[in-house]
C-alpha cells in the first residue's frame, strides 16, 4: 500500500531492518511451515497464524484482534491466496496501531510549544532506562535543542553515576544529589536549573524498584507535586521503558506501572537481541498507550522514533 513509503533514511531503516531481524526470522519460519502447500487462507491457515502470533508475543487479545481483522477481510475478499497474506498482515497491523495513535513521527521532535519539555522516565532496573535517556538526550541535542538531565533515580548510586557518564558523553548537565536524597528534590533543582539555562528539554530519571507499588505510587506522585512548584503543567509526558526481549514480563511491568502512575508514552528496548518483537504491537494495543519510541541497538544512534509503517515494513517484508 501507498502508505508503506519510504520515510525514513535508508540508513535508519537498514538499522530496523537489522534490529529485527531475529523477529521477522522467527516469524516466517514459523509462517512459511504453517501454509506450506496451502493455496488459499483458510481455517487451518488462521489457526497456524494465531499460533504463530500469540508464540511471538503480541499477546492473546490483540492476535484475536488481528485474526477477526483478517477473517473479515476474507469474508469480503471472498478468495486471497496465500502471497496475499503477508500484504494485509502488515495493513491490518498497521491499522490497529493507529487505534492507539502510535507511531506518527518520524523525527525526535517536543510535543509542546512551551519549555521546558518535562518528561519523566520511569521502569524497572535492568531495562534500559538509563541507557535510554542518555540516547534520548543525545538525539534531543542532535537536533538542536537544549537539554538538562536529572538523576532523581536516588535509590542506587550505580543509577546517579550511569546517567553522570551518560551527562558527560553526550555533552549536557547534570543535576545530581548523594544517593539517598530525596528525588523530588533532586528534580525541583533540575527543573530550576533548567529554567535558569533556558533549556527545551528536561529529562527526569526516577527510582525503578517495584516490590512495593504503594511507595512506588507515592514517590512518583510527590515528583509530580513538587516539579509542578517550578513548571506547572509538568510532567508533559511520562516515559515507561520497557525491555522487549523480556516479552510477556514486559506486559506485566506495564500493567504494574499504569496503575502505580499516569503513563503516557512507552519505549520498547532491546529488540535487536530477540525474537519477541511482537511485544511492541501488543503492549500498543492492550494499553493504549502509544509507542514513542524503540530500541534496536547498542549504538548511541540506535534509539529511534517508533513508526508504525516503518516498522510493519520491516516487521513483516
Amino acid at each position: 500500500m501507498s502508505f508503506f513509503k519510504r520515510i525514513f533514511s535508508s540508513e535508519k531503516k537498514e538499522t530496523l531492518d537489522k534490529g529485527l531481524e531475529k523477529s521477522k526470522t522467527n516469524f516466517f519460519s514459523k509462517l512459511t511451515k504453517a501454509v506450506a502447500g496451502k493455496s488459499k487462507v483458510d481455517d487451518e491457515v488462521l489457526d497456524n497464524l494465531e499460533e504463530i502470533l500469540v508464540a511471538s508475543d503480541v499477546g492473546v487479545n490483540t492476535t484475536l484482534k488481528i485474526i477477526t481483522r483478517i477473517e473479515n477481510r476474507v469474508a469480503s475478499d471472498k478468495y486471497l491466496g496465500i502471497e496475499e497474506l503477508n500484504e494485509i498482515l502488515r495493513e491490518e497491523i498497521a491499522a490497529l496501531l493507529s487505534e492507539t495513535n502510535s507511531g506518527e513521527a518520524t523525527e525526535f521532535v517536543i510535543p509542546i510549544q512551551t519549555k521546558p519539555y518535562v518528561l519523566m522516565v520511569v521502569g524497572v532496573n535492568g531495562v534500559g532506562k538509563t541507557t535510554t535517556i542518555g540516547k534520548l538526550a543525545y538525539q534531543f541535542k542532535k537536533a538542536g535543542y537544549k537539554v538538562v538531565l536529572g538523576a532523581a533515580d536516588t535509590f542506587r548510586a550505580a543509577a546517579i553515576d550511569q546517567l553522570q557518564i551518560w551527562a558527560d558523553r553526550v555533552g549536557v548537565p547534570i543535576v545530581r544529589q548523594n544517593m539517598g536524597s530525596d528525588p523530588a528534590s533532586v528534580a525541583f533543582d533540575t527543573l530550576q536549573s533548567a529554567v535558569a539555562q533556558n533549556a527545551d528539554v528536561v529529562i527526569i530519571d526516577t527510582a525503578g524498584r517495584l516490590h512495593n507499588k504503594v511507595n512506588l505510587m507515592n514517590e512518583l506522585t510527590k515528583v509530580k507535586r513538587v516539579m509542578q512548584k517550578v513548571v506547572g503543567d509538568a510532567p508533559h509526558d511520562v516515559l515507561l521503558v520497557l525491555d522487549g526481549s523480556t516479552g510477556q514480563n514486559a506486559f506485566e511491568q506495564a500493567k504494574q506501572f499504569t496503575a502505580a502512575t499516569e503513563v503516557t508514552c512507552l519505549a520498547v528496548t532491546k529488540l535487536d537481541g530477540t525474537a519477541k518483537g511482537g511485544v511492541v504491537i501488543g503492549i500498543s494495543d492492550q494499553f493504549q498507550i502509544p509507542v514513542k519510541y524503540i530500541g534496536v541497538g547498542e549504538g548511541i544512534e540506535d534509539l529511534q522514533v517508533f513508526n508504525k509503517y516503518e516498522f510493519v515494513d520491516s516487521f513483516f517484508k
